[in-house]
């Protein structure tokens, strides 16, 4: 992590001072100096020291413990954007190099990791079982899986690949892409993007008009369902774990997806 995405997940969190430095063990003239870019040189003691407060956020929030008023989800941008050089467009990224993974959010790149085994055999089963109750119960919805484009705003600036999504309205459904929002999106947790899923395509998802959206985190074998449609307070998820039979909401729970099948037959994988 470089300083200049710890200055901006900084912003992002409305994170102070005080705590950085009491987190990471770095005194508060010496944080300030680095944050405000007076230091452009810092020793490696102290990058390692903020690096280690940083992640250690990183993973309070992945696993829900992040204390209230530590985090601001309502300002600041993007902390992994690979290319800060003016506003990208759909057309750049359709002319990206052949095989690249990026997807682009608002106008600037995000670099996509290659899916783990993990990862790609429970995005593989949740898509399987959603496919088989769409189809035993005669439905018009469509499941997809990644790397089919979604163009999710409509716009030029946006175009993302979710792990797995469903698309109840048809007219969405072009034969290069989905144009607008799915009605469910599935994303399976990287421990190196958790930023992208659990901060940045959780905003364009609800702003986007995505009815329902699950994070599922492997490491923890839990499961965050965002309701948007139902829930005032979005940020407050239903909680599963593995062994839980997840409803799917879209459906009012007719539909519900089983985890502890799911794990049965990755168990071998995060042993």
């Amino acid at each position: 992590m470089t300083v200049n995405e710890m200055i901006v997940m900084k912003k992002e969190y409305g994170l102070s001072y005080d705590y950085i430095a009491e987190k990471s063990g770095v005194p508060v003239s010496t944080v300030q100096k680095v944050f405000s870019k007076t230091t452009l040189t810092p020793r490696r003691e102290t990058i390692e020291g903020l690096q280690k407060a940083f992640t250690e956020y990183g993973e309070n929030i992945t696993n829900g413990i992040v204390c209230e008023n530590e985090a601001d989800y309502n300002s600041g941008t993007s902390a992994f954007a690979i290319d800060s050089f003016g506003t990208k467009t759909v057309e750049d990224y359709l002319n990206l190099p052949e095989g690249a993974r990026m997807e682009l959010i608002d106008g600037e790149f995000y670099d996509m990791a290659a899916p783990t085994t993990v990862h790609q055999s429970i995005a593989f089963e949740i898509g399987t079982e959603l496919k088989q109750f769409i189809k035993s119960n005669k439905g018009s919805c469509v499941t997809f899986a990644a790397p089919t484009d979604v163009q999710l705003d409509r716009d030029d600036k946006t175009m993302v690949q979710p792990d797995v999504f469903v698309v109840c309205d048809r007219n969405k459904i072009t034969k290069e892409r989905v144009v607008g929002a799915p009605d469910l999106v599935i994303e399976v947790l990287s421990e190196s993007h958790w930023y992208n899923d659990m901060v940045v395509k959780f905003r364009k998802y609800r702003e986007a008009g995505v009815r329902e959206y699950w994070i599922v985190i492997p490491a923890n074998k839990r499961v965050l369902v965002y309701s948007f449609e139902k829930r005032s307070r979005d940020r407050e998820p239903a909680e599963y774990t593995f062994g839980d039979k997840i409803p799917v909401g879209i459906w009012e729970g007719k539909c519900e997806v089983d985890f502890r099948e799911i794990y049965n037959s990755i168990s071998f994988l995060l042993s």
